[in-house]
């Protein structure tokens, strides 16, 4: 493959890891604009019509059917437990401990996938998990003392939210790790999207959920949302056909800045400079567990 076509796949992987960045921003505006569930049920309707139309209608029987089954059921549960999380805080600074909750999940699929192999592993391994954790317990804390009684008094603040915002983290670690063993090399993506879209729409009309009411400048940042987030997977989808995957994999270790950085601006938030420490924890603690366990330089995301 030419230079030029592997900088072009390497590309699209930046550009995707950044649109990514912008999710937890855009699901919390939107669910401000509208209501947590009917927000998540439209941007994830917009996300799978638009990855229809990039990547083909896909037919179930070209999937393994264990796959279908439980790599969809893992999928579904991950992005409504973070998509409700991000909803539902009780104000924007808390969505943000919402998503830098959500990153623990790359450390978490590395813990998961050494725990169950058979390979003898770095011993670095265990504390980059303890400082990733650290800075979530940092962010959490905010300027006050971190101790066991000041994070146990903030989640008791908002139990639910905290709740889902942790079991996505584990749900997409074990997502990770699973469905690459059984799904064959397919991606359905596009199937899992569409299931929850309707399963979120489902949910939305058993709620007591206002009805929706569109304006012009709602609807441009639903429709914005919704192919932002179709638009990163499909980009992604090429980049690891021949991008550099060890950049990319690097480069994505760095989104809980990215998203913090995006949330910043587009949500008007002043972060205090122990947040933005626990941010930087949480990617440090995870990027140091990728390189001690990369087996050689040829490296490939456990999920994309």
């Amino acid at each position: 493959m030419s230079f030029i076509n592997e900088n072009r796949y390497t590309f699209y992987g930046v550009f995707a890891i950044l649109l990514w960045s912008s999710v937890a921003a855009f699901i919390r505006d939107l669910s401000e604009l509208f209501s947590p569930i009917a927000a998540a049920a439209m941007m994830y309707s917009i996300s799978a019509i638009f990855l229809m139309c990039v990547m083909g209608v896909p037919k179930i029987k070209d999937f393994p059917m264990r796959y279908l089954l439980i790599g969809g059921f893992l999928f579904v549960t991950y992005e409504i437990c973070l998509a409700l999380s991000l909803g539902m805080a009780n104000d924007r600074h808390q969505a943000m401990e919402m998503s830098i909750i959500n990153y623990l999940w790359p450390a978490l699929t590395i813990l998961l996938s050494v725990l169950i192999s058979p390979k003898k592993v770095n011993i670095l391994v265990y504390p980059s998990i303890l400082i990733a954790f650290a800075g979530v317990g940092w962010c959490i804390a905010g300027d006050q003392d971190i101790s066991i009684t000041t994070l146990t008094a903030n989640i008791s603040d908002n139990p639910i939210t905290y709740l889902m915002a942790f079991s996505a983290a584990f749900i997409w670690a074990i997502y990770c790790v699973i469905t690459k063993k059984i799904s064959n090399g397919k991606n359905a993506i596009v199937l899992f999207f569409a299931a929850t879209a309707i399963t979120l729409w489902i949910k939305y009309f058993f709620s007591n959920e206002p009805s929706i009411d569109f304006t012009l400048p709602s609807t441009l940042i639903l429709v914005i949302a919704g192919i932002s987030i179709g638009t990163g997977y499909a980009l992604w989808n090429q980049a690891v056909i021949g991008g550099n995957i060890i950049l990319l994999g690097t480069l994505s270790y760095f989104t809980p800045v990215f998203s913090t950085l995006f949330a910043s601006v587009y949500l008007s938030l002043s972060l205090s400079g122990s947040f933005w420490q626990g941010v930087a924890l949480v990617t440090l603690g995870s990027l140091i567990c990728f390189l001690v366990t990369r087996p050689k330089p040829s490296v490939k995301e456990a999920c994309a």
